[in-house]
């Protein structure tokens, strides 16, 4: 009973997929004629810094994450029984399920990513200690109503997200609270999966109305960020387009593959941060 993760936005560094574009020419080469770049430069150069620019970031995540996924499957002959992905690795998560293809998906990356790009002046931070309902509370409380929950990524992990300087005002309030409460600003320009993100949500969604990709049934059931529930055909655009401002609901995609027998869990792609969150999500479960 295995489930294959993709992790998003921030697994990105230098080096990643080395071994990977040489294995995989042919899609190494059609990335660079959809992207307008070399993507092998990108991964393993970052030229300029560029693979933390979310334009670039994203499209170089989904195709290293895709190789990946391919090697993976080639090597062993075994596809998962469910799959799912942490914002934008939901992409590859849908790609796995054969929803959509290769450049599909990269052309789909490539607009989400420089759409979210454009958007300025926003921030994201890390609160450790406290639930989502406790972190919303604390907003409240304290009319932090700007500042909204990002990723649910943990039963006592959650980000935040909003603009520079309220984020910063909301700084204040968590480290003032009694019982060594964390809260840890992110390297991130945007307010991701928030309200702010409403003018790339906008543009992405004019793009699939414009563009009409083509999209087909789950093969694999694929779980979704914005409800924690499967996909299904008739929802793909929604759902992607949704994300861009609704939170990554991580626990509750989590518990619900637990709940469906999951056991085994392989993070496809560059670290193992959704390891980690998914160990603590499976360890609250069990002590509960």
């Amino acid at each position: 009973m295995s489930t294959y993760v993709f992790p998003g936005q921030g697994s990105q560094r230098k080096g990643m997929g080395r071994a990977l574009f040489d294995e995989f020419p042919d899609l190494t080469e059609r990335a660079g004629e959809i992207l307008g770049y070399s993507v092998k430069k990108l991964c393993t150069e970052n030229p300029n810094q560029l693979l933390n620019e979310t334009q670039y970031t994203q499209p170089a995540v989904y195709v290293v994450n895709a190789l990946t996924y391919l090697k993976r499957t080639k090597e062993t002959g075994l596809v998962p029984e469910y799959v799912a992905g942490h914002s934008l690795g939901e992409y590859n998560a849908l790609h796995a399920a054969g929803v959509l293809d290769f450049e599909t998906g990269l052309r789909l990356v490539r607009k989400r990513g420089a759409a979210m790009g454009r958007i300025e002046g926003g921030g994201m931070a890390a609160v450790t200690g406290l639930d989502r309902a406790e972190v919303s509370r604390v907003l409240d409380q304290h009319d932090l109503t700007d500042v909204e929950v990002a990723n649910d990524n943990a039963p006592t992990q959650v980000v935040v997200s909003g603009l520079k300087t309220r984020i910063t005002a909301a700084r204040e309030v968590f480290e003032a609270l009694p019982g060594g409460v964390a809260f840890t600003e992110l390297k991130t320009s945007g307010a991701f999966h928030s309200r702010h993100m409403a003018p790339a949500q906008e543009e992405f969604a004019q793009y699939l109305a414009d563009e009409s990709p083509r999209f087909s049934a789950p093969s694999i059931p694929v779980i979704a960020n914005v409800d924690a529930k499967e996909y299904d055909l008739s929802r793909v655009e929604t759902c992607l387009t949704e994300q861009i401002t609704r939170p990554v609901r991580w626990t509750e995609t989590v518990r619900c593959l637990l709940a469906a027998g999951q056991e085994e869990f392989v993070e496809v792609g560059t670290g193992r941060v959704l390891t980690s969150l998914i160990e603590r999500i499976r360890t609250a479960a069990e002590s509960h």
